[in-house]
């Protein structure tokens, strides 16, 4: 009974373990220069003072940017270089004002490429372990 039981859950963690890797390993060239941009972009929001931009979207950026650091990495992205280009995007963004229409570009760009990425993101914001 118990092999039973550990061969469906080995089974089930497989098919968990392909769906991922193959949902990242197809993402292409452009997608993944997208999806750095979107970080560097929610990593830079993440800097602007409370005072001049809601909580709520410097803890959804923080969030993002987060999640999306995992996600290139587990992509195969190597992390040096992610770091240099997300830097680069932040480099130009510092400094200046929310771009509501960017980051909603963003947003509405990785939910629709990562799946569940609308609801991992939320869950990491709601966390408070950003």
């Amino acid at each position: 009974m118990l092999s039973k039981n550990l061969k469906k859950f080995f089974s089930l963690l497989s098919l968990f373990i392909l769906i991922n890797f193959s949902a990242s390993a197809g993402m292409s060239d452009s997608d993944k220069s997208k999806t750095i941009e979107c970080t560097g972009i929610y990593y830079a929001n993440s800097m602007i003072p409370q005072g001049e931009l809601e909580l709520e979207k410097i803890v959804h950026s923080f969030a993002a940017k987060k999640y999306l650091n995992s996600y290139l990495i587990e992509a195969g992205v190597n992390e040096e270089k992610l770091n240099k280009e997300v830097l680069k995007v932040v480099d130009v963004r510092y400094g200046k004002p929310y771009e509501e229409k960017t980051t909603n570009k963003c947003d509405n760009f990785i939910f629709e490429l990562i799946p569940g990425s609308k609801d991992e993101i939320k869950k990491i914001a709601e966390s408070g372990i950003y």
